[in-house]
């Protein structure tokens, strides 16, 4: 048996991203996603949104008018959080995320994510935040559009996740 066998280990992680690599006018890397029904279905069920236009194609089409099933709000709000943490690496911490379905997501589509960094501030605790414009395309046309507040660890002893009470004001 491994003397270390349940032992606890810190392994110490750095941060992929420091504040002073981000300006006004990055632009995150893309990321793209082709969608299928078990996208759709899995994103409601992880949520616990039983409502059929998510997960019953007949229904969508037949009771709400819909070519197909389509995403839900908590799915698309996932998505853009990984999108967003794919950008910032693990000591990322999401502050804000505010978005509009402008029109849904279907089974078939490939979703097109961008963002651009539209400001860079340190807070009075000391926080380092990146204010990000956000956009889910289809087809080239804008299908979701949102902004988010990313904490962004400012040297590689800060842990945006570490902060709370009055460290954290996002």
């Amino acid at each position: 048996m491994n003397a270390n066998a349940g032992a606890k280990t810190s392994a110490k992680i750095t941060p992929s991203l420091l504040l002073d690599a981000v300006q006004v006018g990055t632009e995150l890397p893309a990321l793209v996603h082709r969608v299928s029904a078990t996208t759709v279905v899995l994103g409601a069920l992880a949520s616990r949104d039983w409502r059929p236009m998510h997960h019953d194609k007949d229904f969508a089409v037949e009771r709400n008018g819909m070519k197909n099933i389509f995403i839900n709000t908590p799915n698309n709000a996932a998505w853009f959080e990984r999108y967003l943490t794919d950008w910032s690496g693990p000591y990322g911490r999401l502050g804000r995320l505010a978005f509009q379905m402008k029109k849904p997501v279907f089974p078939g589509d490939e979703m097109h994510f961008s963002g651009t960094v539209s400001a860079v501030t340190t807070d009075e605790a000391g926080c380092g935040w990146a204010d990000i414009e956000l956009a889910i395309h289809v087809d080239g046309e804008p299908r979701t559009v949102g902004k988010a507040r990313m904490a962004i660890p400012r040297a590689a002893d800060d842990n945006p996740w570490q902060r709370k009470g009055e460290r954290w004001k996002p």
